[in-house]
């Protein structure tokens, strides 16, 4: 992914809000498959992470992107946004 692709789907997700919010239990599997469901449907989701999470969100974030075989677009504090482009259809169309 270039750097114009990155600021293109960094100004998508400043208006999406967190549909995922990552607690004490960290990253289970059962919230890896219900991210990975969401970014079939949405291409790009924000993910919160919150107080009571003891682990590094830039590690939760690159655990997730590997599982779901998705991007991390970025990490800034608590906040995660990943994008998976659709196979079929693609919403998000990439400039060059």
């Amino acid at each position: 992914m270039t750097s114009k692709q990155r600021a293109y789907l960094k100004s998508l997700a400043m208006n999406i809000d967190p549909i995922f919010n990552i607690g004490k239990s960290s990253l289970t599997p059962e919230v890896t498959s219900a991210v990975e469901e969401a970014l079939n449907k949405r291409e790009l989701i924000k993910i919160s992470v919150l107080k009571n999470c003891l682990d590094d969100p830039r590690m939760i974030a690159e655990a997730i992107a590997e599982r779901t075989h998705s991007q991390v677009v970025q990490v800034i504090g608590k906040k995660i946004v990943l994008y998976k482009p659709l196979k079929k259809d693609p919403k998000i169309i990439l400039p060059n």
